[in-house]
């Protein structure tokens, strides 16, 4: 039975369970549910060394804190579950919490997530500086573009009498204009968003209509909708941006052939930029193409990070910093035949 003086422990990130001397279960939190993939109700039933199979480390563990009436830890533990194929390599901490009932408390940090919340807070100041230097470098590009253009199309008109170098003026105006357009979708993402109430599958339906009228032949974009999703406070081109964004490079992967599935569920109890949230949006963006090349993955939302010859190198860049000023986070999973981006949004944010 879950304790009232345990309520505060459901909002802890990091899964833990009350269990008494003899691995009886008085309380699991939400985060250990996912931990486990078991709902509260069913973990509940088994014994902590039930759970655990063939684990005399978390036997000792256990019987060391409560003989002793202080903590006890391990670093690195290998645990095994009745359903889980792999096991779990986690580190172990049992603190007593009531001497009278013999009770503990033991949290389970599994080291694989620990290692990915210190690479992403690695990857997020390396992508922020990334983004600092390639924005300084696009204003220093953007003011002589002017004068380029500008001198171009004095040249032109001085030449009003040799119209078989216009050519040539005109391919200096035409690629300073594309540089133009390039500068301005680096700045973009520091542009001020306007944030209203938007229904997620509004949004997922437009970019679904501009893909498939850009490639009416051979795409699929199946819908995956939880339609019992609450409205979202948040900015609605950014978000379309976003999607588009990861939608067109799949589909460019796929040279405009294959099956992009969009999927929305709710999460529960999730922090996202440190913040906590008890509800989430996930949306998934899945797509049946030949995955993202092994040596770009480390490095995908970089800036002019592309594995296209003709790509620039920018629509994931600018994805990632919309979601971030949403407060979510996005990340992907690939392999050939399948590659999932996964951005998740809280379903309001006061920033």
């Amino acid at each position: 039975m879950n304790s009232p003086s345990f309520a505060g422990l459901e909002l802890l990130d990091t899964p833990v369970l009350i269990t008494t001397a003899d691995g009886v279960l008085e309380f699991a939190n939400p985060a250990c549910e996912n931990l486990l993939a078991i709902g509260r109700r069913e973990l509940l039933r088994h014994t902590l060394f039930e759970l655990f199979q063939d684990s005399p480390a978390l036997r000792q563990a256990l019987s060391t804190a409560l003989q002793h009436n202080a903590g006890y830890i391990e670093h690195d533990l290998e645990l095994r579950t009745p359903h889980g194929e792999q096991p779990l390599h986690i580190a172990l901490s049992v603190t007593p919490v009531d001497a009278e009932s013999r009770l503990a408390l033991v949290e389970l940090r599994p080291l694989d997530q620990q290692l990915k919340i210190a690479n992403e807070e690695r990857l997020l100041l390396q992508q922020q500086a990334n983004r600092e230097l390639i924005r300084n470098l696009a204003h220093e590009i953007k003011n002589p573009l002017g004068g380029i253009r500008g001198a171009a199309q004095l040249l032109e008109h001085e030449l009003s009498d040799r119209p078989e170098l216009k050519e040539y003026t005109e391919v200096i105006q035409e690629e300073a204009l594309r540089l133009q357009s390039l500068v301005d979708r680096l700045l973009a993402p520091h542009r001020r968003h306007v944030r209203s109430e938007i229904n997620i599958h509004e949004v997922l339906e437009r970019v679904r209509s501009i893909a498939l009228a850009e490639y009416p032949q051979g795409l699929s974009i199946r819908r995956d909708y939880d339609t019992s999703l609450p409205q979202m406070v948040a900015d609605k081109e950014q978000l379309i941006q976003v999607v588009l964004n990861i939608v067109k490079n799949a589909i460019q992967a796929m040279k405009g052939n294959g099956e992009v599935i969009l999927r929305t569920r709710v999460a529960r109890q999730v922090t996202l930029a440190r913040k906590r949230h008890g509800l989430a949006l996930k949306l998934q963006i899945v797509d049946n193409g030949p995955g993202i090349p092994e040596e770009i993955r480390d490095h995908i939302f970089y800036p002019l990070v592309t594995g296209r010859a003709e790509g620039t190198g920018l629509g994931l860049t600018l994805a990632q910093a919309y979601v971030h000023q949403h407060g979510g986070s996005i990340e992907f999973e690939s392999r050939p035949g399948q590659t999932c981006f996964t951005v998740m949004l809280p379903f309001s944010n006061t920033d």
